[in-house]
Protein backbone atom coordinates (compact mmCIF):
# COMPACT_ATOMS: atom_id res chain seq x y z
CA UNK A 1 0.00 0.00 0.00
CA UNK A 2 1.19 3.21 -0.81
CA UNK A 3 2.68 5.33 2.34
CA UNK A 4 0.23 8.90 1.97
CA UNK A 5 2.22 12.09 3.80
CA UNK A 6 0.41 11.99 7.16
CA UNK A 7 0.35 16.07 6.93
CA UNK A 8 -1.43 15.52 3.06
CA UNK A 9 -3.39 13.06 5.04
CA UNK A 10 -4.84 15.61 8.36
CA UNK A 11 -5.45 18.37 5.31
CA UNK A 12 -7.54 16.24 3.61
CA UNK A 13 -9.43 15.08 6.66
CA UNK A 14 -9.93 18.90 7.38
CA UNK A 15 -11.06 19.51 3.80
CA UNK A 16 -13.98 16.88 3.90
CA UNK A 17 -15.27 18.34 6.95
CA UNK A 18 -14.79 21.97 5.55
CA UNK A 19 -16.53 20.82 2.18
CA UNK A 20 -19.60 19.33 4.04
CA UNK A 21 -19.68 22.63 6.36
CA UNK A 22 -19.79 24.45 2.93
CA UNK A 23 -22.69 22.27 1.33
CA UNK A 24 -24.51 22.62 4.33
CA UNK A 25 -23.99 26.38 4.60
CA UNK A 26 -25.15 26.83 1.36
CA UNK A 27 -28.29 24.59 1.77
CA UNK A 28 -29.29 26.88 4.52
CA UNK A 29 -28.81 30.24 3.43
CA UNK A 30 -30.99 28.59 0.19
CA UNK A 31 -33.66 27.45 2.58
CA UNK A 32 -33.69 30.86 4.49
CA UNK A 33 -34.10 32.91 1.23
CA UNK A 34 -36.98 30.94 0.69
CA UNK A 35 -38.60 31.45 3.82
CA UNK A 36 -38.10 35.32 3.41
CA UNK A 37 -39.09 35.13 0.24
CA UNK A 38 -42.58 33.75 0.81
CA UNK A 39 -45.12 36.49 1.98
CA UNK A 40 -48.53 34.38 2.04
CA UNK A 41 -50.22 31.57 3.03
CA UNK A 42 -50.34 28.82 0.46
CA UNK A 43 -53.46 28.72 -2.14
CA UNK A 44 -53.76 25.14 -0.58
CA UNK A 45 -53.80 25.92 3.26
CA UNK A 46 -55.40 29.34 3.11
CA UNK A 47 -58.98 27.77 4.37
CA UNK A 48 -56.90 26.00 7.35
CA UNK A 49 -54.25 28.24 8.44
CA UNK A 50 -54.64 31.88 9.25
CA UNK A 51 -51.95 35.02 8.57
CA UNK A 52 -50.75 34.86 12.17
CA UNK A 53 -49.92 30.75 12.60
CA UNK A 54 -48.33 31.93 9.31
CA UNK A 55 -46.46 34.40 10.58
CA UNK A 56 -45.25 32.62 14.21
CA UNK A 57 -44.41 29.29 11.61
CA UNK A 58 -42.20 31.82 9.62
CA UNK A 59 -40.69 33.48 12.80
CA UNK A 60 -40.13 30.13 13.94
CA UNK A 61 -38.13 28.79 11.42
CA UNK A 62 -35.88 31.53 10.70
CA UNK A 63 -35.24 31.10 14.61
CA UNK A 64 -33.90 27.51 14.01
CA UNK A 65 -32.48 28.33 11.10
CA UNK A 66 -30.24 31.41 12.29
CA UNK A 67 -29.72 28.76 14.97
CA UNK A 68 -28.71 25.99 13.23
CA UNK A 69 -25.86 28.23 11.44
CA UNK A 70 -23.83 29.33 14.35
CA UNK A 71 -24.13 26.06 15.94
CA UNK A 72 -22.32 24.71 12.52
CA UNK A 73 -19.99 27.32 12.13
CA UNK A 74 -19.23 26.44 15.74
CA UNK A 75 -18.31 22.88 15.11
CA UNK A 76 -16.54 23.65 12.19
CA UNK A 77 -14.50 25.88 14.25
CA UNK A 78 -13.83 23.18 16.89
CA UNK A 79 -13.29 20.24 14.66
CA UNK A 80 -10.67 21.82 12.77
CA UNK A 81 -8.85 23.02 15.83
CA UNK A 82 -8.99 19.62 16.97
CA UNK A 83 -7.46 17.94 14.25
CA UNK A 84 -5.26 20.89 13.23
CA UNK A 85 -3.72 20.92 16.67
CA UNK A 86 -3.50 16.78 17.37
CA UNK A 87 -6.04 16.87 20.49
CA UNK A 88 -6.97 13.54 19.66
CA UNK A 89 -3.60 12.21 20.80
CA UNK A 90 -3.32 14.32 23.56
CA UNK A 91 -6.64 13.66 25.12
CA UNK A 92 -5.30 9.84 24.61
CA UNK A 93 -1.49 10.69 26.40
CA UNK A 94 -3.76 12.02 29.53
CA UNK A 95 -5.81 8.69 29.18
CA UNK A 96 -2.75 6.79 29.59
CA UNK A 97 -2.00 8.71 32.65
CA UNK A 98 -5.62 8.40 34.28
CA UNK A 99 -6.26 4.77 33.10
CA UNK A 100 -6.17 2.48 36.05
CA UNK A 101 -4.69 -0.40 34.02
CA UNK A 102 -1.55 0.09 31.65
CA UNK A 103 -3.66 -1.49 28.55
CA UNK A 104 -5.50 -0.49 25.61
CA UNK A 105 -9.07 -1.74 26.80
CA UNK A 106 -8.68 0.69 29.67
CA UNK A 107 -7.08 3.32 27.77
CA UNK A 108 -9.59 3.41 25.32
CA UNK A 109 -12.50 3.62 27.70
CA UNK A 110 -11.02 6.65 29.25
CA UNK A 111 -9.87 8.49 26.46
CA UNK A 112 -13.42 7.53 24.94
CA UNK A 113 -14.91 9.22 28.41
CA UNK A 114 -13.15 11.99 27.75
CA UNK A 115 -13.91 12.82 24.37
CA UNK A 116 -18.12 12.20 24.94
CA UNK A 117 -17.74 14.21 27.80
CA UNK A 118 -16.16 17.44 26.72
CA UNK A 119 -18.50 16.61 23.41
CA UNK A 120 -21.73 16.65 26.09
CA UNK A 121 -20.11 20.05 27.86
CA UNK A 122 -19.44 21.76 24.71
CA UNK A 123 -23.18 20.79 23.18
CA UNK A 124 -24.45 22.15 26.40
CA UNK A 125 -25.04 25.75 25.63
CA UNK A 126 -26.58 25.27 22.49
CA UNK A 127 -28.95 22.68 24.35
CA UNK A 128 -30.07 25.24 27.24
CA UNK A 129 -30.52 28.27 24.18
CA UNK A 130 -32.24 26.00 22.05
CA UNK A 131 -34.47 24.48 24.95
CA UNK A 132 -34.80 27.49 27.23
CA UNK A 133 -34.81 30.39 24.84
CA UNK A 134 -35.66 29.13 21.39
CA UNK A 135 -38.69 26.71 22.03
CA UNK A 136 -39.78 28.59 25.24
CA UNK A 137 -40.07 31.80 22.93
CA UNK A 138 -42.29 30.01 20.99
CA UNK A 139 -44.08 28.02 23.42
CA UNK A 140 -42.90 24.71 23.01
CA UNK A 141 -41.17 23.94 25.72
CA UNK A 142 -42.78 22.93 29.30
CA UNK A 143 -39.78 21.09 30.62
CA UNK A 144 -38.33 23.11 34.27
CA UNK A 145 -34.34 23.53 34.92
CA UNK A 146 -34.31 20.49 37.35
CA UNK A 147 -36.40 18.45 34.96
CA UNK A 148 -34.00 19.42 32.18
CA UNK A 149 -31.04 18.60 34.80
CA UNK A 150 -32.54 15.42 35.73
CA UNK A 151 -33.34 14.81 32.00
CA UNK A 152 -29.76 15.19 30.80
CA UNK A 153 -27.76 13.17 33.72
CA UNK A 154 -29.70 10.28 33.59
CA UNK A 155 -29.05 10.22 29.47
CA UNK A 156 -25.50 11.29 30.16
CA UNK A 157 -24.97 8.08 32.75
CA UNK A 158 -26.90 5.63 30.42
CA UNK A 159 -24.93 6.54 27.44
CA UNK A 160 -21.53 6.06 28.88
CA UNK A 161 -22.65 2.91 30.58
CA UNK A 162 -23.61 1.29 26.96
CA UNK A 163 -20.79 3.13 25.44
CA UNK A 164 -18.14 1.30 27.59
CA UNK A 165 -19.82 -2.15 26.91
CA UNK A 166 -19.74 -1.42 22.98
CA UNK A 167 -16.54 0.39 23.01
CA UNK A 168 -14.76 -3.03 24.92
CA UNK A 169 -15.92 -5.41 23.37
CA UNK A 170 -15.29 -3.81 19.71
CA UNK A 171 -11.99 -3.82 20.80
CA UNK A 172 -11.64 -7.33 21.85
CA UNK A 173 -13.37 -8.73 18.99
CA UNK A 174 -10.67 -6.80 17.09
CA UNK A 175 -7.71 -7.89 18.70
CA UNK A 176 -8.65 -12.00 18.96
CA UNK A 177 -10.92 -11.98 15.63
CA UNK A 178 -8.21 -12.90 13.69
CA UNK A 179 -7.77 -11.92 9.93
CA UNK A 180 -11.61 -11.72 9.08
CA UNK A 181 -12.32 -10.03 12.82
CA UNK A 182 -15.03 -7.55 10.45
CA UNK A 183 -16.87 -10.32 9.76
CA UNK A 184 -17.27 -11.65 14.33
CA UNK A 185 -17.61 -7.64 14.74
CA UNK A 186 -20.54 -7.11 12.09
CA UNK A 187 -22.33 -10.30 13.73
CA UNK A 188 -22.02 -8.88 17.32
CA UNK A 189 -23.34 -5.44 16.82
CA UNK A 190 -26.07 -7.23 14.98
CA UNK A 191 -26.74 -8.67 18.00
CA UNK A 192 -26.09 -5.74 20.00
CA UNK A 193 -28.65 -3.67 17.28
CA UNK A 194 -31.44 -6.18 17.97
CA UNK A 195 -30.67 -6.06 21.79
CA UNK A 196 -31.14 -2.24 22.25
CA UNK A 197 -34.13 -2.39 19.66
CA UNK A 198 -35.94 -4.69 22.14
CA UNK A 199 -35.19 -3.41 25.11
CA UNK A 200 -35.21 0.25 24.70
CA UNK A 201 -38.85 0.80 24.36
CA UNK A 202 -39.62 -1.01 27.56
CA UNK A 203 -37.04 -0.31 29.85
CA UNK A 204 -35.02 2.49 28.91
CA UNK A 205 -37.42 5.02 27.45
CA UNK A 206 -39.66 4.60 30.54
CA UNK A 207 -36.61 6.12 32.23
CA UNK A 208 -37.56 9.24 30.80
CA UNK A 209 -41.24 9.48 30.23
CA UNK A 210 -44.12 7.79 32.07
CA UNK A 211 -46.27 5.49 29.94
CA UNK A 212 -49.68 4.58 30.72
CA UNK A 213 -52.31 2.08 29.23
CA UNK A 214 -54.88 3.97 26.98
CA UNK A 215 -57.73 4.51 28.96
CA UNK A 216 -61.15 2.14 27.91
CA UNK A 217 -63.17 3.94 25.49
CA UNK A 218 -64.04 4.83 21.90
CA UNK A 219 -60.65 5.42 20.43
CA UNK A 220 -58.93 2.26 22.25
CA UNK A 221 -61.72 0.35 20.78
CA UNK A 222 -61.26 1.89 17.13
CA UNK A 223 -57.64 1.35 17.43
CA UNK A 224 -57.86 -2.52 18.66
CA UNK A 225 -60.39 -2.97 15.53
CA UNK A 226 -57.87 -1.57 13.25
CA UNK A 227 -55.49 -3.68 14.36
CA UNK A 228 -57.46 -6.98 14.34
CA UNK A 229 -58.86 -5.98 10.82
CA UNK A 230 -54.56 -5.46 9.50
CA UNK A 231 -53.73 -8.36 11.84
CA UNK A 232 -51.44 -6.40 13.25
CA UNK A 233 -50.21 -8.09 16.62
CA UNK A 234 -51.43 -5.30 19.19
CA UNK A 235 -50.34 -6.26 23.09
CA UNK A 236 -51.25 -2.91 24.77
CA UNK A 237 -51.68 0.90 23.61
CA UNK A 238 -49.77 3.41 25.49
CA UNK A 239 -49.90 7.22 26.25
CA UNK A 240 -46.81 8.75 26.83
CA UNK A 241 -46.63 12.43 28.76
CA UNK A 242 -44.88 14.23 26.10
CA UNK A 243 -45.89 17.93 27.58
CA UNK A 244 -44.30 17.66 30.22
CA UNK A 245 -41.01 18.16 28.06
CA UNK A 246 -42.55 19.54 24.76
CA UNK A 247 -45.70 20.78 23.21
CA UNK A 248 -44.68 18.57 19.82
CA UNK A 249 -46.65 15.78 19.28
CA UNK A 250 -46.11 12.20 17.33
CA UNK A 251 -47.33 8.37 17.60
CA UNK A 252 -45.17 5.02 16.55
CA UNK A 253 -45.19 1.35 17.49
CA UNK A 254 -42.47 -0.61 18.56
CA UNK A 255 -41.63 -4.29 19.42
CA UNK A 256 -40.26 -7.41 17.94
CA UNK A 257 -42.17 -10.38 15.98
CA UNK A 258 -46.12 -10.67 17.49
CA UNK A 259 -45.63 -8.83 20.22
CA UNK A 260 -45.94 -4.93 19.47
CA UNK A 261 -47.31 -1.64 21.43
CA UNK A 262 -48.63 1.76 19.94
CA UNK A 263 -47.40 4.98 21.81
CA UNK A 264 -49.54 7.86 21.42
CA UNK A 265 -47.96 11.01 22.70
CA UNK A 266 -50.59 12.71 24.96
CA UNK A 267 -50.28 16.47 22.95
CA UNK A 268 -51.47 14.38 20.03
CA UNK A 269 -54.97 14.08 21.62
CA UNK A 270 -57.51 16.75 21.39
CA UNK A 271 -57.58 19.75 23.87
CA UNK A 272 -59.46 22.47 24.70
CA UNK A 273 -57.33 25.09 23.19
CA UNK A 274 -58.00 23.10 19.23
CA UNK A 275 -54.53 21.82 19.17
CA UNK A 276 -54.72 17.84 18.54
CA UNK A 277 -55.97 15.44 16.53
CA UNK A 278 -59.72 13.93 17.11
CA UNK A 279 -60.53 10.20 17.30
CA UNK A 280 -60.70 10.20 13.27
CA UNK A 281 -57.43 12.06 12.41
CA UNK A 282 -55.32 9.30 15.13
CA UNK A 283 -57.03 6.58 13.65
CA UNK A 284 -55.17 8.47 10.34
CA UNK A 285 -51.92 8.75 11.47
CA UNK A 286 -52.01 5.39 13.06
CA UNK A 287 -53.08 3.75 9.56
CA UNK A 288 -50.33 5.71 8.06
CA UNK A 289 -47.92 3.86 10.89
CA UNK A 290 -49.57 0.58 10.64
CA UNK A 291 -48.39 1.44 6.39
CA UNK A 292 -44.49 1.44 7.57
CA UNK A 293 -45.45 -1.88 9.47
CA UNK A 294 -47.29 -3.70 6.18
CA UNK A 295 -44.71 -2.71 3.85
CA UNK A 296 -41.78 -3.98 6.41
CA UNK A 297 -39.90 -1.03 6.26
CA UNK A 298 -38.40 -0.90 9.65
CA UNK A 299 -37.37 -4.22 8.24
CA UNK A 300 -35.66 -3.23 5.13
CA UNK A 301 -34.33 -0.08 6.85
CA UNK A 302 -32.51 -2.53 9.44
CA UNK A 303 -31.54 -4.54 6.66
CA UNK A 304 -29.86 -1.66 4.62
CA UNK A 305 -27.77 -0.46 7.62
CA UNK A 306 -26.73 -3.68 8.46
CA UNK A 307 -25.53 -3.71 5.15
CA UNK A 308 -23.64 -0.41 5.33
CA UNK A 309 -22.52 -1.58 8.46
CA UNK A 310 -20.41 -4.53 7.19
CA UNK A 311 -18.92 -2.66 4.63
CA UNK A 312 -17.79 0.06 7.01
CA UNK A 313 -16.59 -2.74 8.90
CA UNK A 314 -14.57 -4.29 6.06
CA UNK A 315 -12.71 -1.02 5.16
CA UNK A 316 -11.73 -0.30 8.54
CA UNK A 317 -10.40 -3.71 8.43
CA UNK A 318 -8.43 -3.14 5.07
CA UNK A 319 -7.43 0.57 6.45
CA UNK A 320 -6.86 0.53 10.24
CA UNK A 321 -3.12 -0.91 9.83
CA UNK A 322 -2.41 1.38 7.89
CA UNK A 323 0.21 4.41 10.16
CA UNK A 324 -0.18 7.26 8.15
CA UNK A 325 -4.13 7.12 9.45
CA UNK A 326 -3.10 7.58 12.97
CA UNK A 327 0.19 9.92 12.19
CA UNK A 328 -2.22 12.17 11.00
CA UNK A 329 -3.55 12.92 14.00
CA UNK A 330 -0.37 13.01 15.97
CA UNK A 331 -0.47 8.82 16.80
CA UNK A 332 3.07 8.33 16.27
CA UNK A 333 3.88 5.63 18.16
CA UNK A 334 0.59 3.46 18.65
CA UNK A 335 -1.64 2.45 16.80
CA UNK A 336 -5.17 2.44 19.07
CA UNK A 337 -8.31 0.32 17.30
CA UNK A 338 -11.18 2.65 18.87
CA UNK A 339 -8.56 5.35 16.82
CA UNK A 340 -8.81 4.06 13.99
CA UNK A 341 -12.50 3.27 14.05
CA UNK A 342 -13.04 6.53 14.73
CA UNK A 343 -11.05 8.12 11.55
CA UNK A 344 -12.07 5.37 9.12
CA UNK A 345 -15.82 5.52 9.94
CA UNK A 346 -15.49 9.71 10.68
CA UNK A 347 -13.06 10.96 8.00
CA UNK A 348 -12.34 8.66 5.25
CA UNK A 349 -15.60 7.44 4.74
CA UNK A 350 -17.00 10.54 4.90
CA UNK A 351 -17.85 11.13 1.20
CA UNK A 352 -19.29 7.77 1.34
CA UNK A 353 -21.61 8.12 4.50
CA UNK A 354 -23.00 11.73 3.18
CA UNK A 355 -23.58 9.83 -0.03
CA UNK A 356 -25.60 6.75 1.74
CA UNK A 357 -26.85 9.40 4.22
CA UNK A 358 -28.46 11.26 1.35
CA UNK A 359 -30.15 8.12 -0.09
CA UNK A 360 -31.18 6.82 3.13
CA UNK A 361 -33.08 10.36 3.25
CA UNK A 362 -34.58 9.34 -0.74
CA UNK A 363 -35.68 5.88 0.54
CA UNK A 364 -37.27 7.39 3.58
CA UNK A 365 -39.41 9.39 1.82
CA UNK A 366 -40.29 6.90 -0.55
CA UNK A 367 -41.51 4.92 2.50
CA UNK A 368 -43.53 7.97 3.76
CA UNK A 369 -45.58 8.17 0.09
CA UNK A 370 -46.01 4.56 0.49
CA UNK A 371 -47.21 4.77 4.00
CA UNK A 372 -49.83 7.36 3.11
CA UNK A 373 -51.17 5.63 0.16
CA UNK A 374 -51.96 2.76 2.41
CA UNK A 375 -53.62 4.91 4.66
CA UNK A 376 -55.94 6.37 1.95
CA UNK A 377 -56.68 2.63 0.76
CA UNK A 378 -58.34 2.30 3.96
CA UNK A 379 -60.62 4.86 3.08
CA UNK A 380 -58.34 7.39 5.74
CA UNK A 381 -57.49 10.15 3.19
CA UNK A 382 -59.57 12.82 3.79
CA UNK A 383 -58.83 12.63 7.89
CA UNK A 384 -55.01 12.11 7.33
CA UNK A 385 -54.67 15.41 5.56
CA UNK A 386 -56.72 17.21 8.45
CA UNK A 387 -53.76 15.68 10.75
CA UNK A 388 -51.32 16.35 8.83
CA UNK A 389 -52.09 19.81 8.55
CA UNK A 390 -53.17 20.33 11.98
CA UNK A 391 -50.04 18.48 13.11
CA UNK A 392 -48.22 20.80 11.20
CA UNK A 393 -50.29 24.08 12.63
CA UNK A 394 -49.40 23.05 16.12
CA UNK A 395 -45.76 22.44 15.31
CA UNK A 396 -45.48 25.76 13.26
CA UNK A 397 -44.16 23.97 10.54
CA UNK A 398 -43.28 26.55 7.98
CA UNK A 399 -45.04 24.93 4.58
CA UNK A 400 -42.68 26.11 1.70
CA UNK A 401 -39.44 24.89 1.44
CA UNK A 402 -36.42 25.34 -0.82
CA UNK A 403 -36.74 21.92 -3.19
CA UNK A 404 -32.48 21.29 -2.40
CA UNK A 405 -32.78 21.86 0.82
CA UNK A 406 -35.79 19.65 1.57
CA UNK A 407 -34.61 17.00 -0.73
CA UNK A 408 -31.16 16.62 0.91
CA UNK A 409 -33.05 16.96 5.01
CA UNK A 410 -36.71 15.41 5.18
CA UNK A 411 -36.52 11.64 5.34
CA UNK A 412 -40.33 13.12 5.65
CA UNK A 413 -42.14 14.70 2.57
CA UNK A 414 -43.24 18.35 3.31
CA UNK A 415 -46.58 18.80 4.03
CA UNK A 416 -47.95 20.20 0.42
CA UNK A 417 -46.02 17.39 -1.18
CA UNK A 418 -47.96 15.01 0.56
CA UNK A 419 -51.42 16.68 0.46
CA UNK A 420 -50.91 16.66 -3.09
CA UNK A 421 -49.93 13.04 -3.18
CA UNK A 422 -53.16 12.26 -0.98
CA UNK A 423 -55.38 14.23 -3.06
CA UNK A 424 -54.16 12.26 -6.48
CA UNK A 425 -55.02 8.95 -4.74
CA UNK A 426 -58.47 9.94 -4.20
CA UNK A 427 -58.57 11.27 -7.54
CA UNK A 428 -57.51 7.55 -9.18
Amino acid sequence: MILIDPLLLKYIFISFTWITFIWELYLSIRQRKKVLQTKEVPKELKDVMNEETFRKAKLYTLAKNRFGICKEVFSIIVTTFVLYKDLLSGFWDASVILSPYDNELAVSCVWFFILTSLSTLIDLPFTIYYTFVLEDKFGFNKQTSGFFIWDKLKSYLIAQVFSMIIVSIVIVVVKRGGDYFFVWLWAVVCIITLIVLTIYPSVIAPLFDTFVPLPEGELRTNIEKLASKLEFPLTNIYVVEGSKRSTHSNAYFYGLFKSKRIVLFDTLLAKDDGSGCGDAEILAVLSHELGHWKHNHITKNILVFQVNLFLLFYIFAFMFKYPPVYKALGFFNSQPVLVGLLVVVQYIMMPYNTLVSFLMTCLSRKFEFQADEFAAKLGKAEYLEKALVQLNKDNLGFPIYDKVFSAWHHSHPPLLERLEALKHGKEE
